[in-house]
């Protein structure tokens, strides 16, 4: 399984962006692509999941009505639209694959190397 999140960049607030996270060897018995974020001196946070049999989404508070997050299955491609960017918004982010039903990150896993977001004032 590999996953491989791209599409970061440096963008002022207010601007969008989408990330795109390719997938790859994807097990039958897997639930669910997430983003998370890092940023400095943070812990990693979860950001959002897509489920991939059914297509349904779940979002971190901070992000609800902001981010949009959608799956191509045919493309075996995963987006993050990012509208309405705020400079809290700056950090790497990361997509990665769950088997089970959860928001936790530490239940994810084959994470990708991440795209660096960097949002200015």
């Amino acid at each position: 399984v590999q996953l491989q999140a791209s599409g970061g960049g440096l963008v002022q607030a207010g601007d969008s962006l989408r990330l795109s996270c390719a997938t790859s060897g994807l097990r039958l018995r897997t639930f669910a692509v997430g983003w998370f974020r890092q940023a400095p001196g943070k812990e990693r946070e979860f950001v959002g999941r897509f489920t991939l049999s059914a297509g349904l989404t779940s979002y971190a508070d901070s992000v609800k009505g902001r981010f949009t997050i959608s799956g191509d299955n045919s493309k075996n491609l995963v987006f993050l639209q990012m509208d309405s960017l705020r400079p809290e918004d700056t950090a790497v982010y990361y997509c990665a694959t769950s088997d089970f039903n959860t928001v936790r990150t530490s239940m994810y896993s084959n994470w990708g190397q991440g795209t660096q977001v960097t949002v200015s004032s």
